[in-house]
This record gives C-alpha cells, sequence and structure tokens, in this order.
C-alpha cells in the first residue's frame, strides 16, 4: 500500500510503532493495575488503617468497576474519532481518584474517589486500541495490542511494590497518583501524529491511489488471529473488489462474548477485591507480605503477552474457555490457602490468575477487533463494559456474602462462575455461522 506522495505507508512505522505501543501499556499500568485494582490490593491496609472504611471495600470495589463502564461507554462514542481525547480523560480521571483515596476518612469520600479512580482505564483501554491500529502494521497489531494489555500486570507489580515499600497509605497513592499523570501526558505526546496517520490512510484508500481494499482493518495482513465465528465477512474481496452479498451480523457477535465477560467477570471478583484481605484473614499471608503476593499476580500476568498467540492457535472461543479454566484454577488455589493457611497455594494461585486475566481481557480485545474491524474501539468498550459489570456484580454480591458465608464457600462460587462463563463462550446466537 502507497500514499500518494510515493512512499510506503507503512514507512517509519515500526519505530514510531514501538514508542507509542509502550507508552500505551504503561499508561495501562497505572490506571488499571493501579487506580483501578489498587482498592483490592490495599484493602487490609486500609482496613487496619482506617477501620471506619473497612465495611464498605466491597461497595467501593463495585462502584469502581461501575464507572469503569460508565467510561468505557462514553469512550465508545469518543475514541475512534478522537482518540487522544480519550488518553486525557483516562489521566485526568485516574489522576483525580487517587489522590482522593489518599485523603480519604470516610466512606462517603472513599466511594466516590474510586469511583472517579475506576474511570481512567475505561477510557484508556478503547482509546489505545484504534491508536496503535494507526501506527502499528496489520500483522503486528495482535502482538502490539497484547503488550499494551499486559501493562495491567506491570502495574499489579508496582501496586505491589509501592505497597511494601511505603510506609503508609497517603504516600502510595500519592505516588500512585503522580504516575497515572506522568504516564497519560506520555502516552498523549507518543500518539501525537495518530490524526495524520489516520487521514492518510483514508486519502491512501481512495480510487487511483494504488491502495487495496480493507488494508488497513484489524484483520488485514495476515492470519494473526484465527476467524473461528464467521463473523469477519468483509463488504468486498480485497483482491477482486467485487461484492460479498453474504450477511454480516452487527450486533449477534458481540452477544457471546459479553455474556459471557459478565459471568467471569463476577467469579474473578473475589480475588480482585477480597484475595489479599482473605488471605491475611486466614493467617496463609502475613499482612506485610501482601504487596509481594500481589507482585506475584502482576508477575503471572505478564505472560499476557502471548496471547495473541494463544488465540492464533485454539481460535477465539476456545482461547477464553482455556483462560476462564485457568481463572478457575486459581481461585480454587486461593481457596486452598484460605482452607489450611499454606502460603504457596496463594502464591502460586495468584500467579496462575494474573496470567489468566491478563490472556482473557487480551482475547476480548482480538475478539473486538475481528468481529468489527471498523469500529474496533467501540467493540472492545462494549466487551469491557460486560467485564466490568460482571466484576462490579460480583464485588458487591461477594461483599454482602461474606458476612455469612465461609471463604471457602464464596471460593467455591467463585470457580463455578468462572467455569460457566468460559463455557458460555461456545454458544453461538442465531445469525452467527459455524467455523
Amino acid at each position: 500500500m502507497t500514499t500518494t506522495t510515493g512512499r510506503p505507508a507503512t514507512a517509519g512505522r515500526p519505530t514510531t510503532g514501538a514508542v507509542v505501543t509502550v507508552a500505551g501499556m504503561l499508561l495501562v499500568a497505572t490506571t488499571y493495575g493501579m487506580a483501578r485494582f489498587g482498592v483490592g490490593l490495599f484493602a487490609p491496609a486500609l482496613a487496619d488503617e482506617r477501620p471506619q472504611l473497612a465495611d464498605v471495600l466491597g461497595w467501593a470495589a463495585a462502584a469502581q468497576f461501575t464507572s469503569y463502564s460508565v467510561a468505557a461507554l462514553a469512550a465508545a462514542r469518543l475514541v475512534d474519532r478522537r482518540p487522544r481525547a480519550g488518553l486525557v480523560l483516562a489521566g485526568l480521571t485516574a489522576t483525580a481518584g487517587c489522590l482522593g483515596v489518599a485523603v480519604a476518612g470516610t466512606p462517603a469520600v472513599l466511594v466516590a474517589a474510586v469511583f472517579v479512580a475506576g474511570m481512567g482505564g475505561g477510557f484508556a483501554s478503547p482509546a489505545l486500541v484504534p491508536v496503535v491500529d494507526a501506527v502499528v502494521p496489520a500483522r503486528a497489531r495482535p502482538a502490539a495490542q497484547s503488550v499494551v494489555n499486559a501493562g495491567t500486570a506491570v502495574g499489579v507489580v508496582g501496586a505491589g511494590l509501592v505497597s511494601a515499600g511505603a510506609p503508609a497509605l497517603a504516600p502510595a497513592w500519592l505516588l500512585m497518583a503522580l504516575l497515572c499523570a506522568g504516564t497519560a501526558a506520555a502516552a498523549w505526546w507518543s500518539a501525537r501524529s495518530v490524526g495524520a496517520r489516520r487521514a492518510g490512510s483514508v486519502e491512501s484508500a481512495a480510487p487511483g491511489a494504488g491502495a487495496s481494499v480493507g488494508a488497513g482493518d484489524g484483520t488485514a495482513g495476515g492470519p494473526s488471529v484465527r476467524a473461528d465465528d464467521g463473523t469477519a465477512a468483509r463488504a468486498h474481496d480485497a483482491s477482486t473488489g467485487s461484492a460479498d452479498h453474504r450477511p454480516a451480523p452487527a450486533r449477534w457477535p458481540l452477544l457471546a462474548p459479553a455474556a459471557a465477560a459478565v459471568v467471569v467477570g463476577a467469579g474473578s471478583a473475589l480475588t480482585w477485591t477480597f484475595g489479599p484481605l482473605l488471605l491475611t484473614a486466614a493467617d496463609a499471608v502475613p499482612p506485610a507480605r501482601v504487596g509481594w503476593l500481589w507482585i506475584t499476580l502482576g508477575a503471572g500476568g505478564l505472560l499476557g503477552v502471548l496471547t495473541g498467540a494463544l488465540v492464533a492457535r485454539l481460535g477465539l472461543r476456545r482461547a477464553w474457555c482455556a483462560c476462564a479454566a485457568a481463572l478457575a484454577l486459581a481461585t480454587a488455589g486461593v481457596a486452598l490457602a484460605v482452607a489450611t493457611a499454606v502460603p504457596a497455594p496463594a502464591y502460586a494461585g495468584t500467579a496462575l490468575f494474573g496470567a489468566a486475566y491478563m490472556a482473557a481481557s487480551g482475547v476480548l480485545i482480538l475478539w473486538a477487533r475481528q468481529v468489527r474491524p471498523a469500529g474496533a474501539g467501540a467493540a472492545t468498550s462494549v466487551l469491557f463494559v460486560a467485564l466490568a459489570t460482571g466484576q462490579a456484580a460480583g464485588s458487591a454480591g461477594f461483599g454482602v456474602a461474606r458476612g455469612v458465608l465461609d471463604p471457602v464457600v464464596l471460593a467455591v462460587v467463585a470457580v463455578a462462575l468462572c467455569l460457566v462463563g468460559g463455557v458460555g463462550a461456545l454458544v453461538r446466537p442465531r445469525g452467527t455461522a459455524a467455523p
């Protein structure tokens, strides 16, 4: 594909794409791994330093997941046209929320601060999808999106290090606020040429420009994502330009992954929100070592960069099932640690949980790009909202049930939800084709 100036459209992209990918990964690290998931990590410290906040931790987590959904829905209408605005909103909300948590002394202030902090991730991830797609060559996009998505794991490791080294809650959250602001500025600056590149791609696709139809979408350029859904039908054949009159479903292809994401999200909420609290209460992990528990989770999550290879080998639906099964096994490991007060299953379970969760969210990104290559940001928002909706419901539900049910029983429920959500992805709504 060439531009109207005769230069290759991908000239200079590898370096720019690498910079944007790294900057996006760092933004995800702070908005997700710190501002969004930090509440669960710091739950034991919050309950210890500010006991008046202990009873609302479940509701605070639910508020955070809900605000993430609100932001992602707003991003769905914004990021495919103005992706850099989404990056700015991600930084502003994550920074303000972290500052609020640092000073929160009442339940209302904590819930409000966590609500704002949770919006950062909701703006960041959908905005980064079109940004990365605009500057990364088509064949490298699945790998680049997986690297960006693995930023959550990097952020969780960073939050664990902050927790292990900070003397108290306030300085820890102040430091995370500074990191959110800095990474948002870096991502915004690195993506400054995205608008021009997107315009150039449109211009080069005009008749007579020598461009192949479909060369700029998320599915062109190679078999990086195995199309096992039958939903990626193109309107035109890329080589001949002839019309393809097969029906291309507009909404139904997102139904199965969205429903599965809700159920798996509910199951994952137990570990994200209450995992450290349950493990410290059972004496499986000393409170002073909770940060290292989160570091283990984040280190496992770094394997999320292999999501593209997993999907290429198994296909989207089977890859999702594998991730959900791994989440169930990881939650069972946490339950075993709680029941036996032995730390080894806790660390092994959280490491596997991190790997499985990051891979699962990466599968959702690739699924969205396959179903709606022309609106990948909006489709990603839909699936991530579904995941966050399940997490909000799970956090609130487990928070209420924690007072009346044994922690092992709660874990069994979480395991069952992950398994059901994994199998649910195999259900094909009417109107979608078999592999």
